[in-house]
């Protein structure tokens, strides 16, 4: 469920924007409600779990996501479908560590890694047929289909959870949970997540507001870092970012995740408001990517024993720059087999690169017994860079869909009336509907040039990922 929402929503989010009458930054917050629950929460659901059993809280994970996922189904309002959404990402943040620490106490060490490595490639499997279901659900009957769809995933899901799942817990657990550390993460992520997606809308008519918000994020994350450095058992220990390797691994997960996460949440408005494609199409769009992953982790996992890990995670970002430069080269039309597939292609090529032995060296750098905290940090860490890529490329893509606009729209003419209706739809971006043909072909090329600046940002931020291997990372091949 959490694997598939994560992916699903943003194929729905062009068929609820036009439903709900939504702006850009309206669907923002459909996808960073969520997405800042879980990261902010990620280790306290995992402590939770650890504290009280994990079967327990993963269970009531599992109700509470299907419980919002009914109440996203339902919203009649944008407003509505946020705070739904966010209540999803705290059933998600209970949910998500819930799973593999079930898994890490019920098999024993000889049969661990078959099991997790199971668990990975369902994960596998329900990031790339998520979307397509999600896309033909959008297609042939509704957006809201997308969240019901997991109401019959969660009956099934604490069905067998009780019938065969056993109950575990961590004795040796801190009974201290580090809400001070988890209410100033949220508190922090949420203020600056909440600047950068309003900042266009209202730096016009509340600046100090803005000013007022980023401020108390700043101080809030500062805070959370204080926090942190002197709590007897604090959510994240800043001791494992003593280890170069961790470090490295780290920064290249924010760097990378965020130039992933960012460009992907634009794809498919431009995919199904731009290009026309359906629903179903774009939702299958990037199924080439997820078969690379699928089909070559085994061959990138034993990358880093031949070759250390700083070789592959210095390659594989310039490889997966190189695929994210290639969805430049397309413009209103075009096939999708000349523009999107190949780009799709090489993007893979160079995450499978990446995958393994990034989640190698995030364990390798820690003792054993940090190692369930290491890979919780490190997936708390790629999260945020989604959520914070997302805020900042839509300031981004709206700079340069209205300085593209108001080119196109001065060539043309119009009538003050008619220019008038054409500025007023600016939020919507690509969803912007207009009767003269010129103004819609110049809104389509508009969101274009600016999807073409979020491209470069995040080719930007993949280049800087692969110097953050080069420079961090130990070259040494590991066993």
């Amino acid at each position: 469920m959490a694997f598939i929402d994560s992916t699903v929503v943003n194929v729905a989010l062009p068929a609820l924007q036009t439903s709900l009458h939504a702006t850009v930054s309206d669907v923002q917050w459909v996808v960073e409600s969520y997405a800042l629950m879980l990261a902010a929460l990620l280790l306290v659901g995992g402590s939770l779990g650890d504290r009280y059993g994990r079967r327990k809280v993963y269970l009531c994970g599992t109700v509470l996501f299907a419980a919002a996922s009914a109440w996203c189904g339902l919203s009649n309002s944008i407003g509505m479908l946020i705070v739904a959404r966010a209540v999803q990402g705290l059933g998600a943040a209970m949910l998500v560590p819930g799973s593999l620490a079930i898994i890490s106490a019920s098999f024993p060490e000889e049969t661990r890694g078959k099991a997790i490595g199971t668990w990975s490639g369902f994960t596998a499997i329900t990031a790339a047929i998520g979307p397509v279901i999600g896309g033909w659900l959008v297609e042939h009957a509704s957006w809201r289909w997308v969240f019901f769809l997991n109401l019959p995933l969660a009956l099934a899901v604490v069905a067998l959870s009780l019938m065969r799942v056993p109950e575990s817990r961590n004795d040796a657990a801190s009974r201290h949970l580090d809400w001070p550390g988890a209410l100033l993460a949220t508190v922090g992520l949420g203020a600056v997540t909440y600047a950068l997606i309003e900042f266009p809308n209202r730096t016009a008519h509340a600046p100090h507001l803005i000013l007022l918000v980023s401020l108390v994020g700043a101080a809030a994350l500062a805070g959370f870092l204080v926090v942190e450095e002197r709590s007897h058992a604090p959510m994240v220990s800043l001791a494992l970012f003593r280890s170069r390797n961790f470090s490295g691994a780290n920064l290249l997960t924010l760097f990378l995740y965020a130039a992933l996460g960012g460009m992907l949440f634009f794809l498919p408005m431009n995919l199904i408001e731009v290009q026309h494609d359906s629903a179903t199409e774009a939702g299958a769009a990037l199924l080439p990517l997820v078969a690379l992953l699928f089909a070559l982790s085994r061959w990138s996992g034993g990358l880093v024993a031949r070759y250390g890990a700083r070789l592959p995670l210095t390659i594989g970002p310039l490889i997966f720059a190189a695929g994210v430069a290639l969805f430049a080269r397309q413009g209103v039309g075009g096939s999708y087999w000349t523009t999107v597939f190949p780009a799709t292609v090489v993007m893979g090529f160079g995450m499978t690169m990446c995958v393994a032995p990034l989640t190698t060296t995030v364990m390798n750098a820690v003792d054993q017994a940090d190692a369930g905290l290491a890979s919780g940090v490190n997936n708390a860490v790629s999260r945020i860079g989604g959520l914070l890529a997302v805020a900042v490329f839509g300031v981004i893509l709206l700079a340069g869909f209205n300085r593209g606009l108001d080119r196109r729209l001065d060539r043309l003419a119009l009538t003050p009336q008619a220019r008038q209706q054409a500025d007023a739809q600016r939020p919507l971006l690509a969803a912007a509907s207009d009767p003269d043909p010129r103004v819609q072909r110049a809104v389509a090329e508009s969101f274009v040039a600016g999807y073409r600046w979020v491209i470069w940002v995040s080719v930007a931020l993949a280049v800087v990922s692969s110097g953050c291997a080069w420079c961090w990372i130990d070259p040494a091949p590991q066993a």
